[in-house]
């Protein structure tokens, strides 16, 4: 079995007109360029139907969208307001290892997951994240329950999978808010904050 836990923002948190937002961080052109050959690799061995794994959607969710308590402005404004308040340092992050996760819908994702030391610091990112959103009057449940990871690929007949992999690295100097638009497989950065140095 795969071990389950949701790679998408839950959906009814966030809702904006058929879209929902979440915090995230993207890799940068060398890791993505690895990411698209890991995912042709285990595309061909697990033989699943071709199709292009589409590099602008490629990223780690930090965090989704908190739920409101009270609210002053919109949700978007408030989310942007408190990562502004967001500090925290730059980071290395190394995706070494893959595996497939559960879903509820039956589209079982494979996804490249960290290794401890990124896992970490991931983790405290998303807890300032969450604590930002805290003070800015959202609440964001289940902060330390978490497994960060890059989809790779979705299908129902993806089999059972854990193995290691050599480690696609980059380094992490910014998180983005994004949305993504249910139904349409789309999604956009609505804007992006610097870490803090050094790295």
């Amino acid at each position: 079995m795969g071990s389950h836990i949701s790679s998408m923002p839950p959906i009814g948190n966030g809702l904006a007109g058929g879209s929902a937002f979440f915090f995230a961080v993207q890799p940068d052109q060398r890791a993505r360029a690895a990411i698209v050959q890991a995912g042709e690799r285990f595309r061909e061995l697990l033989r699943l139907p071709k199709s292009p794994v589409e590099t602008d959607r490629l990223h780690l969710m930090l965090s989704p969208p908190g739920r409101p308590q009270k609210l002053w402005q919109s949700l978007e404004s408030t989310l942007m307001a408190a990562a502004s308040d967001v500090r925290a340092p730059c980071f290395e992050l190394a995706l070494d290892s893959v595996m497939r996760l559960s879903a509820r819908d039956g589209q079982h994702p494979l996804v490249l997951c960290t290794d401890d030391v990124s896992s970490a610091s991931a983790l405290k990112l998303r807890k300032a994240i969450a604590e930002a959103q805290q003070r800015a009057g959202l609440i964001v449940p289940a902060v330390s329950l978490y497994l960060p990871h890059v989809v790779l690929l979705h299908g129902r007949s993806i089999d059972a999978i854990h193995q290691s992999i050599p480690p696609i690295r980059w380094t992490v100097r910014e998180f983005v808010l994004m949305r993504c638009f249910f139904g349409q497989s789309r999604y956009e950065v609505v804007r992006r904050w610097a870490l803090d140095a050094p790295c």
